[in-house]
C-alpha cells in the first residue's frame, strides 16, 4: 500500500491537510499554554489562603481561578479537534503507527482528561462543600491533570521526532510498540515536556503581571494587583530560567537526533568544527536560501564555538550543515559513518521494494508456505528490519524534499530565544521594584506588561514553528515524509474545513478574550470580612 501512495494523493489535499492540521493546533497553543500557567498561579493563591486563613487570598485564588476555567473548556475543545484529524485527514498515518502513537493519546484521554473534570468540579464549586485541605488539594490536582494532560501529548510529539521503542510488523503493515516505558520516556520526551511546560508557565506569568498592571493603570483593585504581580513575577523569572535550562537540554538533543533540524535553525550550510552559535544572520524571511553554495548568510554575528558546545557539549566538536548531511560521510553522534542522501534513499527504497515482495509472496501462497517461501519471506523480512530506518528515505526524490524551511526556523527560533530572553530580564526587574518602590507608581512598568502578553504568545507559538517546520518533511522522522501520512481525500473537502475551522477558531477565541476581558474589568468578588 505504502509504496503507491505517493502517486494517488492530489498534491492539494496533501498542502490542505497540512493547513488544517496547522490551523488547529496554533489556535490550540494559544489556550494550553495559559492554562498550564493559571494553574501555578491560582495554587499559589489558594496556598496563601489555606496557610493565612486571610479572606482576601481566597478572593484572589477564586477570581484566577474564573480565568483559568473560560481558557480551559476552550483548549478541550479543540483539542478534540484535533485528536480526531489524525483519523480523518492522517488516516494512513493513524494506520501506520497506531498502536504506538494511539497508546498516549488513549492514557491522556482517560487518565488525565478524567482526572481534570473530577478536580475542576470540586474546584469550582466545592468552597463551601468540602474542607480547605481537600479543595486546596483539587486546585493542585486539577493544574496537575493538566500537566499530565500535556505529557501525554508531548510524548506522542516526540515519538514522531525520535521514533523508539517500536518495531515494523510486515504482516499487519504497522508499527508495534516493544517498549512502553522507551516511548514514554525518551530523552526527547522529558525535554520537550520540560521545555514546553515551564515556557507554558510564562505565559501564565505575564498574563498575571499584565491583568494586574491594567489595574494599577485604573487605578483599581491595588491589593489584589500587587500581590499578583509579586506571584506572578516570582512564578515567571523561575519559569524563564528554566525555560532557559531545558531549550539548552532540547538543543542538545535536536543535534544528536534531529541535525538537519539544528542546520536549519542555525542556517548552516557547510559545518565542522569549531561552529559559532549564531546571534543573527542576513537570512530572507520569504526564500529557501541557496544552502548549496560554499558561504555563510551575509552579516553573519555570532559566539565563536558556542554552537559546537551546545550541540556536542565540546566547544570544538563537530556540527554538521545541510550540505553535509547530505552528503554524508562524517561520524555521527553513534560514532557510525552517516551514509549520504543518495545511500539512504536506496536503502528505503530497498525496504519498501522487500515490504512489496513480501506482501505480494503471502497474498500468492494463502496461507500454506513451502520451505522455499518462508526462506523469501524471511530474507524481504530482514532487508526490511535492516533498512527500517531509512524507509522513508524510499519516497524522497531530491535534496531539497528533506531541507525544511530555513527562513521559518531560522527567524522562529531567533524570535523564541530573543524573547525568551527579555522576559528573564524584565521578570527580575518587576520583581526588584515591586520590593524596593512603589510598583502603583511605576505606569512604564504596567504598559510594558500589556505589550508583552501577544509577545509571550508570539514566543511561545514560534516555538512550536521550530519543532515542526523543522522536521519537514517526515510525519515521522526518517520513517514517513507527510505525503504518504495523508488520507486520500478530496482537496475541496479538506479545504471547505479548512475555512470552517478558520471561522470557528476565531470566533471561539473572540469569545474567549471578549469573556476574559469582562471578568477582568469585573474584578474578584469580595468575601465579607467577619
Amino acid at each position: 500500500m505504502l509504496n503507491h501512495l505517493m502517486l494517488d494523493i492530489d498534491a492539494g489535499t496533501i498542502d490542505w491537510s497540512r493547513a488544517q492540521f496547522a490551523l488547529t493546533a496554533i489556535y490550540h497553543w494559544l489556550f494550553v499554554p495559559l492554562t498550564l500557567g493559571l494553574a501555578v498561579i491560582m495554587g499559589i493563591m489558594e496556598t496563601c489562603y489555606y496557610r493565612t486563613k486571610d479572606a482576601f487570598w481566597k478572593d484572589a485564588a477564586r477570581f484566577w481561578q474564573k480565568l483559568f476555567g473560560v481558557n480551559f473548556a476552550m483548549g478541550v475543545a479543540t483539542g478534540i479537534i484535533l485528536e480526531f484529524e489524525f483519523g480523518t485527514n492522517w488516516s494512513n498515518y493513524s494506520w501506520f503507527v497506531g498502536d504506538i502513537f494511539g497508546a498516549p493519546l488513549a492514557i491522556e484521554g482517560i487518565v488525565a482528561f478524567f482526572m481534570e473534570s473530577t478536580f475542576v468540579a470540586v474546584m469550582f464549586f466545592g468552597w463551601k462543600k468540602v474542607s480547605a485541605g481537600f479543595h486546596l488539594a483539587a486546585t493542585w490536582l486539577t493544574g496537575l491533570g493538566a500537566t499530565i494532560s500535556a505529557w501525554w501529548i508531548l510524548v506522542a510529539n516526540s515519538w514522531m521526532q525520535y521514533p523508539v521503542g517500536c518495531e515494523f510488523n510486515p504482516d499487519t503493515m504497522r508499527n508495534e510498540m516493544t517498549s512502553f516505558l522507551d516511548v514514554a520516556l525518551s530523552p526527547m520526551a522529558v525535554n520537550k515536556f520540560l521545555h514546553t511546560v515551564t515556557s507554558a508557565w510564562v505565559v501564565g506569568a505575564v498574563f498575571c503581571v499584565a491583568v494586574a498592571g491594567w489595574y494599577l493603570l485604573k487605578k483599581r483593585e491595588h491589593k489584589l494587583a500587587v500581590a499578583s504581580i509579586k506571584v506572578g513575577a516570582a512564578v515567571g523569572l523561575a519559569a524563564s530560567l528554566l525555560a532557559f535550562l531545558t531549550g539548552d537540554h532540547s538543543a542538545y538533543q535536536v543535534a544528536q537526533k534531529q541535525p538537519m533540524k539544528l542546520a536549519a535553525m542555525e542556517a548552516l550550510y557547510n559545518g565542522g568544527n569549531d561552529q559559532g552559535l549564531s546571534i543573527v544572520a542576513a537570512v530572507n524571511p520569504f526564500k529557501q536560501p541557496d544552502y548549496t553554495n560554499e558561504e555563510e548568510p551575509p552579516l553573519r554575528i555570532a559566539v565563536p564555538n558556542m554552537l559546537s558546545f551546545l550541540a556536542t557539549h565540546d566547544f570544538h566538536g563537530f556540527v554538521p550543515g545541510i550540505n553535509d548531511i547530505i552528503k554524508g560521510g562524517y561520524t555521527n553522534p553513534e560514532g557510525q559513518v552517516e551514509p549520504s542522501l543518495e545511500e539512504k534513499i536506496k536503502l528505503g527504497q530497498e525496504a519498501i521494494t522487500a515490504l512489496a515482495a513480501y506482501r505480494k509472496l503471502k497474498n500468492d501462497a494463502k496461507g500454506e508456505i513451502s520451505e522455499q517461501q518462508q526462506a523469501l519471506l524471511d530474507g524481504y523480512s530482514k532487508t526490511i528490519k535492516d533498512n527500517m530506518k531509512y524507509f522513508g528515505y524510499g519516497y524522497i526524490k531530491n535534496a531539497d524534499e528533506i531541507v525544511p524551511s530555513v527562513p521559518i526556523t531560522f527567524w522562529a527560533f531567533r524570535i523564541m530565544v530573543g524573547l525568551g530572553s527579555f522576559f528573564i530580564l524584565f521578570f527580575a526587574v518587576v520583581l526588584f521594584f515591586v520590593y524596593r518602590k512603589d510598583i502603583a507608581k511605576m505606569k512604564w512598568i504596567h504598559k510594558l506588561a500589556l505589550l508583552l502578553l501577544p509577545l509571550v504568545y508570539v514566543a511561545s507559538e514560534a516555538g512550536w514553528l521550530v519543532a515542526e517546520f523543522g522536521r519537514q518533511p517526515w510525519t515521522i522522522q526518517d520513517m514517513m515524509p507527510t505525503w504518504v501520512a495523508v488520507s486520500d481525500l478530496n482537496s475541496g473537502s479538506v479545504m471547505l474545513t479548512f475555512f470552517i475551522f478558520l471561522a470557528l477558531f476565531t470566533t471561539m477565541l473572540a469569545v474567549e478574550i471578549r469573556i476574559l476581558c469582562r471578568q477582568i474589568k469585573k474584578g474578584p468578588e469580595h468575601s465579607e470580612i467577619k
